[in-house]
């Protein structure tokens, strides 16, 4: 295989172990397969001679730290750093074949000649910022998982470049690789104690120099439509065609609050999964805001549509479960706002322009926070999360890493 740089060769690594979440599972981790990965992380960080490397069986997380270098150093807060090793349900992990665009001249790349799936800067326009760079995409038919494994390659990268570069003095530093945050599990069993962190940083952004310390309120909403199946020739005044209701039922949401039509702060509700007969649907929604106070709305607005339905009706024929997920950091991080402001140095020091943006969408750090760790959300180079026209750019990859070392070396 050619020979890449350190952090590309173990993401070209660990991409090819499929570590797929799954939504509907009852198990933590919700597949055992992100084990895997998990097995493998914890045999390189003690093959790089770090001797505290501590492995959760049960569920699969990964906790590792550094030990403090020169004087004084073991007095500083313990800075960590995290990445999640699923990758999303929605596509598939699974043989993993990423390809290797070099020096991207700014056309069409052909993800799939057989299957015509093209990445076009027509349809990506923030390709064109990488003319003349490395990108890594896929090959049409899977997801990258660059979300997050370039984040956990990136931090492994930076383990092993301190490891073997004692020379260089840093506070003690604490690592975790997680499973299940695609489906929200992230942190439900992280120990906290464990990991030892005073604050961290998750890596589990987009383009370089994304910093990000506010995400959106997010919850889950799942709805079961009982409708009352008739012959349909025999059906007057007798029928209720439960997947007729469940189309009644989005059309009443407000149309401009879809993704598709939203951007920066505004939030959504996004329509996940609907399946069913006329005898019974179901339906699976994620609402998303900023704003806690338009969070809240949103729910309540969810919820008077079915009670809407269930009268025009004439029976409670419509229920509705919504659990909150997580909330956005903001209200954590701004005590810690040197966080922020640490890691804008660092980019501008290796001419990297910050990008202070709000995540549309969450992280382990947003609950992570709300935990008792203020943790923001670094980038990781990536671009197109979740789908088959995913890719990362090599150059970007390389930068991240030095930006963990210069954080990782900022005294504290």
């Amino acid at each position: 295989m050619e020979q890449y740089s350190d952090v590309i060769t173990r993401f070209l690594r660990y991409v090819q172990v499929d570590t797929q979440s799954q939504e509907e599972s009852q198990t933590f981790p919700s597949t055992d397969k992100q084990k895997k990965l998990a097995v493998m992380l914890v045999k390189e960080l003690t093959d790089m001679g770090i001797t505290d490397v501590q492995y959760d069986e049960q569920y699969g997380y990964v906790y590792a730290h550094l030990q403090a270098v020169g004087a004084g150093n073991e007095n500083q807060p313990v800075l960590g750093f995290i990445a999640h090793m699923d990758t999303s349900p929605e596509v598939s992990g699974a043989e993993v074949r990423p390809q290797i665009v070099k020096e991207y001249d700014g056309g069409d790349i052909v993800l799939n000649q057989a299957m015509q799936v093209i990445l076009s800067p027509q349809d990506f326009p923030e390709l064109s910022a990488y003319v003349g760079q490395d990108l890594i995409t896929t090959d049409g038919t899977t997801l990258l998982g660059a979300d997050d494994k370039a984040g956990v390659a990136e931090i492994m990268s930076m383990a092993a470049y301190l490891t073997k570069h004692p020379e260089i003095e840093h506070g003690r530093i604490a690592i975790a690789f997680t499973p299940d945050e695609e489906v929200g599990g992230g942190m439900d069993h992280f120990d906290v104690e464990t990991f030892g962190a005073d604050y961290a940083y998750t890596v589990d952004g987009g383009k370089l120099g994304e910093l990000e310390y506010e995400n959106f309120n997010a919850a889950a909403a799942h709805i079961t439509l009982q409708g009352r199946s008739v012959h349909p020739g025999d059906a007057k005044g007798k029928m209720r065609n439960a997947l007729l209701m469940a189309m009644e039922l989005e059309k009443m949401l407000p149309e401009n609050e879809k993704p598709v039509y939203t951007s920066g702060y505004e939030g959504f509700f996004h329509l996940t999964h609907i399946d069913g007969s006329v005898e019974q649907a179901q339906m699976d929604y994620i609402i998303r805001d900023h704003d806690r106070v338009k969070f809240e709305k949103k729910k309540e607005t969810l919820r008077c549509i079915v009670d809407r339905l269930n009268k025009r009706y004439e029976t409670e024929c419509i229920q509705v479960e919504i659990t909150d997920q997580y909330y956005n950091m903001k209200e954590k991080l701004e005590p810690y706002m040197f966080l922020i402001e640490d890691a804008k140095e660092a980019m501008k020091d290796l001419g990297v322009t910050p990008i202070v943006q709000p995540i549309r969408g969450g992280t382990d750090g947003a609950r992570l926070s709300f935990m008792g760790v203020p943790c923001p959300n670094l980038c990781t180079g990536g671009h197109n999360y979740h789908g088959r026209y995913e890719y990362c750019c090599i150059q970007s990859m390389e930068k991240v890493v030095e930006l963990l070392i210069a954080l990782a070396k900022k005294e504290r």
